[in-house]
């Protein structure tokens, strides 16, 4: 990948790099006029020209997506046949940094957390969109501590020819079966953050191993019963993570918000008392 500090894209100086993944870079930018700061996110492909107007209309889309949980795109531009996303900027880092790897985390803490990520896939759902790619790394914190979910640059990703023919979209410990298979659908997204969910509860995912192993365990093996590794879980917190978790995405929750509001009436009467072995 390109070093880009000190270049700059549109109208933004670019600072420093904030992250970087395999299909994408964000840097911290700064308006060269009005001197404000944006997230400037730099996606790793090349755009053919027949593919910018089906990319463009995807851009709009996710442009389109004005949620109090969803990171704004502020303005798309392409340089030199790469394009970049200018995003409102989260000052207080990742839920990943908050709460690294092997942390279980209170239920009522994991409880606010899936509340406003579920709503903002909801939403997102509702406006024709999947995500595909929910994790602790995409959700961000604002200036208020709200969380933000960022990365639908996804689905911008998932509909060039490049990504089609080379790889799939998303990150294997998260990924739903059917989006493995090449055949996401909203409920993947519940998928993933049922996979969240499991992490958030026991300290870490269900299927761990090589991206091969990952993704033969979606594929045919169940989660190991959070109950194995949280001695105080009940039986209904089980039960709703399970159904999130069903291969099978028909035999899940019919909706984002379906999912939030059972998890947390089956969380009511153990926030006190669950904790991690």
């Amino acid at each position: 990948m390109i070093a880009r500090e000190g270049q700059q894209l549109g109208n933004y100086h670019l600072l420093r790099l904030l992250g970087r993944g395999d299909l994408s870079e964000v840097y911290l930018g700064e308006h060269v006029y009005l001197k404000t700061q944006a997230a400037i996110k730099v996606l790793q492909m090349q755009l053919a020209e027949d593919e910018l107007e089906s990319f463009l209309a995807e851009a709009r889309l996710i442009a389109g997506l004005v949620h109090p949980h969803i990171i704004r795109v502020l303005d798309f531009g392409v340089e030199e046949k790469t394009p970049f996303l200018i995003l409102s900027y989260a000052p207080n880092g990742t839920l990943r940094q908050r709460h690294p790897s092997g942390t279980p985390l209170p239920v009522g803490t994991m409880l606010s957390y899936v509340e406003q990520v579920s709503t903002a896939l909801q939403y997102a759902h509702e406006k024709k969109l999947i995500h595909r790619n929910v994790r602790p790394e995409n959700m961000l914190l604002g200036s208020g501590n709200e969380v933000l979910l960022s990365d639908f640059g996804m689905a911008l990703i998932a509909q060039t020819s490049y990504q089609k023919t080379q790889k799939i979209v998303g990150t294997m410990t998260y990924m739903a079966p059917e989006q493995i298979q090449g055949k996401p659908e909203p409920a993947s997204d519940q998928y993933a953050l049922g996979i969240v969910v499991y992490e958030w509860l026991c300290g870490s995912p269900p299927f761990q191993g090589s991206a091969q192993e990952i993704a033969n365990q979606h594929l045919h093996v169940s989660p190991p019963p959070l109950q194995d590794k949280v001695a105080t879980m009940t039986p209904e917190i089980e039960e709703v993570v399970q159904l999130a978790l069903a291969k099978d995405p028909k035999r899940r929750f019919g909706s984002m918000k379906a999912f939030s509001n059972a998890l947390e009436q089956a969380c009511q009467s153990e926030i006190p008392t669950i904790r991690a072995q």
